[in-house]
């Protein structure tokens, strides 16, 4: 509890905005689209010369 300390919350915790705007979450949606098939482009291209590609990551379908 913070008695007599008008803000007490360490740095970090201050720092994190509450919650982000729509336009915000489309944004970070679009770029983690995109380094997304950025990344499975240079899987394709990797396994089609024969290169070992990098393995994809572990998801419930193919976890095994």
């Amino acid at each position: 509890m913070c008695l007599g300390v008008p803000d007490c919350q360490p740095e970090p915790a201050r720092s994190i905005p509450f919650g982000m705007s729509d336009a915000e979450k489309k944004a970070r949606l679009a770029e983690a689209l995109r380094q997304n098939l950025r990344k499975r482009k240079a899987q394709a291209r990797a396994q089609e010369s024969g290169e070992s590609p990098e393995a994809p990551p572990k998801t419930r379908f193919n976890a095994s």
